[in-house]
């Protein structure tokens, strides 16, 4: 069966970490620093491989763009997503770009909730400690 930009549509959490390999060990504090954001993403297809999210989180938020590659039975659903910061607000000029897949279904799995998974790339900086070309890792989980 062909997938369209509706099998990715819907409801999520997402949390993107810092790409730190050091090991957290015990400590929950170093895990917690890892988080670079917390938000929910809300994805609306706009055509079979076309969609437009939204991407909140308190105090900000971004409108994201997005394109997704059909998948196969052997091969994960695949996006691309160009995010902008909404104007007037603390994220004016902000804009990172996503890239991602729907996370492997197991036949076998149990309680398996669907996930995204990627990477996602500072295109502009914003701010003096926020550089383009800052890289992170996320995952976002159905709701």
């Amino acid at each position: 069966m062909a997938s369209s930009s509706s099998d990715i549509a819907g409801k999520w959490t997402y949390r993107s970490f810092h790409n730190d390999p050091a090991l957290v060990g015990d400590d929950p504090k170093k895990a917690l620093a890892l988080i670079f954001a917390e938000a929910d993403l809300n994805i609306e297809p706009v055509s079979s491989t076309d969609f437009f999210a939204l991407l909140d989180w308190q105090g900000g938020g971004m409108d994201l763009k997005g394109t997704m590659t059909r998948g196969s039975p052997d091969t994960p659903v695949a996006f691309s997503i160009v995010g902008y910061g909404r104007p007037g607000t603390s994220t004016d000029g902000w804009e990172y770009a996503y890239n991602g897949c729907l996370a492997y279904k197991w036949p076998n799995g149990i309680r398996q909730v669907p996930a995204l998974v990627g990477s996602i790339v500072r295109v502009k900086p914003h701010g003096s400690n926020s550089p383009a070309g800052y890289t992170a890792s996320f995952v976002a989980v159905m709701k």
